[in-house]
């Protein structure tokens, strides 16, 4: 008989604890709810959203600070399906009518039925304006059409080239996303089962040495390899399956969620909240309580170690069954696990690890008056050079006497960011993280003024200095300090081949029972939909550990396994 979740006491329910409420934590503790946990949130800041923080002023402006993104709403949608106390971890990983393209936006609204009941998501087109030094630019907006007369304009001999690239590009997001996104390599043998297959589709080499077997022009080049930036990861050393995005995009489009990312945040807030969780905001962790399986204080290494809950930097403790951590990999294990409890995720380990490189953002509001801009929704702004560029970012760490950036305006979509007659914008500048040893007090303020110097004058935003209204900005000292980012980076562990799949942070920790990771640092990496997958990476293996089957939607429950029968 099937037991009835829904009538299950309190008393006999497990807790959980989540540090950090981005949009990890909070698609995590959605996902606990609906398993029949109950689940508490704890964030440091003083509203949810972590790298997602929106921020609002005084003077009338909105500003997403991180993400503005959005891909892949049947995500979402799953999200807002759940229901409480049900067992249940969403519907099949990709039923067949998501991948239809008309199922994608309907009437020029994005997202499914339940979606539509939490936040409105629009389709986004083109998906990316891409601009190239000489002022060309080029529109990805996926269509085939459009893609291919851009190609036989900008780079005519590249189109035999492009049509290679596109089928074996779909080869690659088929496998290494239809069919193992949601795999969790926890150990070596799940890595090497899928070697060969990534051996035959070339998917280990450098993403920009693959894009090159097939384009001979720089542009298209670029145009086929910067989104790893978007994730923090550098094209030239980024692994090749990375050329999934490229389908992933093209497959169920760009979106929006109208009233910022921090829409879709206090959305997934409603939600948890609705399911019975409980967020506690301004509530930052100190520690991670870690225990021997007698619940004696871990004094040195070797033995059982199990996660007993958090102690918060105000004193208070908190215990749970479980912790997970939302917040940044190195942090967490560096400063909130005691060392005496790690073995894996040793300090050397750690501090080993490649960052992700960090950001220079700038949050800008301007009149509109003036001539009409000829910018969309999301604009790619390159660099008279890219490889070399990159290679002082990652590899020597330093600032170039050029950059590239990511231009974002979302009042052409969503005039409510800002006062009447005005644009919010941002633009995002790719810099090192503080293992550079920049001075960013110093080095900030020259850049921003660079950047707005560039602006102007090459006619993005003619007369921008007569027209600014707000200007702030952030370093990657905002990263190290306000979002306790190890160094400042902004994505987590760089993605390079060496730290991904069974090589990135795994979502169980090896250290320590009853610890879990989620978000950016964890498998299977950066970006808002891969967040998302984490979370539900992380909701599969709690379900495991605790003897809910996570392919049964109904509750059926499993015997907890002997090992952990004594937590």
């Amino acid at each position: 008989m099937t037991p009835d979740l829904t009538a299950t006491p309190a008393a006999t329910r497990k807790t959980a604890l989540i540090v950090g409420a981005g949009i990890g934590g909070l698609s995590l503790g959605i996902r606990l709810q609906s398993l029949g946990f109950d689940t508490t949130i704890v964030e440091r800041l003083d509203q949810p959203g972590g790298r997602a923080y929106q921020k609002r002023t005084a003077d009338g402006y909105v500003f997403d600070m991180g993400p503005t993104v959005i891909t892949v709403p049947h995500f979402i949608e799953e999200l807002f399906a759940l229901e409480r106390d049900k067992g249940m971890l969403g519907e099949a990983d990709y039923p067949a009518q998501v991948l239809a393209p008309d199922a994608r936006v309907r009437e020029g609204e994005s997202g499914g039925e339940r979606t539509r009941d939490y936040v409105k998501l629009v389709p986004i087109l083109p998906f990316y304006r891409i601009y190239f030094d000489d002022g060309t630019f080029f529109d990805y907006d996926g269509d085939p059409v459009s893609t291919r007369r851009q190609i036989a304009d900008l780079a005519p001999e590249d189109l035999a080239g492009y049509e290679r690239f596109h089928a074996d590009a779909q080869a690659i997001f088929e496998r290494g996303f239809l069919e193992l996104g949601y795999t969790h390599f926890g150990d070596m043998p799940t890595m090497l089962r899928v070697v060969p297959d990534l051996m035959r589709l070339d998917a280990v080499r450098t993403l920009f040495s693959f894009t090159s077997k097939y384009f001979r022009n720089p542009k298209m080049r670029q145009v086929f390899s910067f989104e790893t930036l978007l994730v923090g990861g550098n094209p030239l050393s980024v692994p090749a399956i990375y050329a999934m995005i490229h389908f992933v995009e093209k497959t169920w489009g760009i979106h929006y969620a109208m009233g910022g990312t921090g829409a879709l945040v206090d959305a997934f807030v409603r939600k948890f909240e609705e399911l019975g969780g409980t967020l506690r905001l301004n509530a930052g962790v100190q520690e991670i309580l870690v225990t021997d399986d007698q619940g004696r204080p871990v004094r040195r290494p070797g033995g059982k170690r199990v996660a007993r809950g958090l102690r918060l930097e105000s004193g208070e403790e908190l215990h749970a069954d479980i912790v997970v951590s939302n917040g940044d990999w190195a942090n967490t294990y560096l400063k909130r696990v005691p060392a005496a409890a790690r073995l894996v995720n040793s300090d050397v380990r750690v501090k080993a690890a490649r960052q992700s490189m960090s950001l220079l953002v700038i949050y800008f509001g301007f009149r509109r008056e003036g001539p009409e801009l000829n910018l969309r929704h999301h604009n790619i702004i390159l660099g008279p050079r890219y490889e070399e560029l990159l290679t002082e970012i990652f590899g020597k760490k330093v600032l170039g006497r050029d950059f590239s950036q990511y231009l974002h305006v979302p009042t052409l979509t969503d005039p409510s960011l800002a006062p009447e007659g005005h644009h919010a914008a941002y633009t995002l500048v790719p810099v090192p993280h503080n293992a550079s040893g920049l001075d960013w007090n110093v080095e900030g303020p020259k850049l921003v003024e660079r950047v707005y110097d560039f602006l102007e004058e090459r006619g993005y935003i003619p007369n921008l200095r007569a027209r600014l209204t707000h200007s702030e900005f952030i370093t990657p000292d905002y990263f190290e300090g306000t979002l306790d980012s190890y160094l400042g980076n902004a994505f987590g562990p760089e993605p390079i081949l060496a730290q991904s799949a069974y090589f990135r942070p795994h979502n169980r920790s090896e250290d320590v029972r009853n610890l879990y990771m989620v978000g950016a640092g964890a498998q299977p990496g950066g970006g808002t939909p891969s967040v998302m997958m984490s979370a539900k990476m992380t909701a599969r293996l709690i379900a495991q550990d605790f003897g809910i089957h996570p392919s049964v939607r109904d509750g059926v429950p499993e015997s907890r396994p002997a090992e952990l029968a004594a937590d």
